[in-house]
């Protein structure tokens, strides 16, 4: 038997937007049936965090029955200053939470919502995989960032997501234009994102900073029941702003 059949694969497993909404989704109508039934046969986990993970698996339980309790499954978070700090630089190392794949036994990695190692934690245990010679087999799953595209009608040949913007008003006023300069300049759709409760402090500053005839997209709550997609110049933002709560997550387009 080769190295590689010795081996168990990395699963990059989809959940559901709804994370921290009022409101959730029917995992079948968001997550096709194959992402589930390979989400159920996982009994080793990477994630972000384990309360929201077993909450997930209570779901997927729901439509197809789990392998094995959740109680003797072997669920592991990524560190704290993952979360903080991210790991998408290289900085760290995450072989050693992979094991499980190295004793023969697949491994899920999910995150909170979305597909994982996208605006999310993960991308070092995928680059750990790679490096140990671990299969890695991403599953279809809703991304927030490529359904907010496909809604803005904005340039989706040429797009960049650079995360969050600074907090602070001054920086985030001078982010703002350099990436509306570079979005009039190439044509190139600039993506970003928001903690929800800063959805309409960000929005606001957007009307600020923004030129009158660069169009701003905003998505909410995509795929849930009250999804929400808007797509118009400023000017036209300034005259009647799209609704937008602080408590649904959000996705920020901007391009000409």
């Amino acid at each position: 038997m080769t190295r590689e059949r010795m081996l168990g694969r990395l699963f990059l497993v989809p959940a559901p937007l709804d994370f921290g909404c009022n409101e959730s989704s029917d995992l079948q109508d968001t997550l096709p049936l194959g992402s589930l039934k390979q989400a159920a046969g996982l009994s080793n986990w990477i994630c972000e965090n384990a309360k929201s993970t077993r909450a997930y698996l209570k779901r997927v339980d729901a439509v197809l029955p789990l392998c094995c309790p959740i109680q003797q499954m072997t669920l592991v978070e990524l560190p704290r200053s993952v979360h903080k700090k991210g790991d998408h630089s290289g900085d760290f190392d995450a072989r050693h939470l992979l094991q499980p794949a190295l004793a023969g036994s697949d491994i899920g990695l999910i995150s909170e919502a979305g597909i994982p190692a996208v605006a999310d934690p993960g991308s070092s245990v995928v680059r750990a995989a790679h490096d140990l010679g671990i299969t890695v087999c991403p599953l279809v799953g809703p991304v927030s960032l490529l359904l907010a595209l496909a809604t803005s009608g904005l340039n989706g040949q040429s797009f960049a997501f650079v995360g969050y913007l600074p907090q602070d008003p001054v920086a985030r006023g001078g982010r703002i234009r350099e990436l509306e300069a570079l979005a009039l300049r190439t044509g190139q759709t600039q993506i970003f994102i928001e903690t929800p409760y800063r959805n309409l402090v960000l929005l606001q500053a957007l009307l600020h900073n923004l030129q009158p005839n660069t169009r701003l997209a905003v998505s909410s709550g995509l795929t849930l029941a009250r999804s929400a997609c808007a797509s118009q110049i400023i000017s036209k933002w300034k005259l009647a702003p799209a609704p937008l709560d602080n408590d649904t997550p959000a996705v920020f387009a901007i391009g000409r």
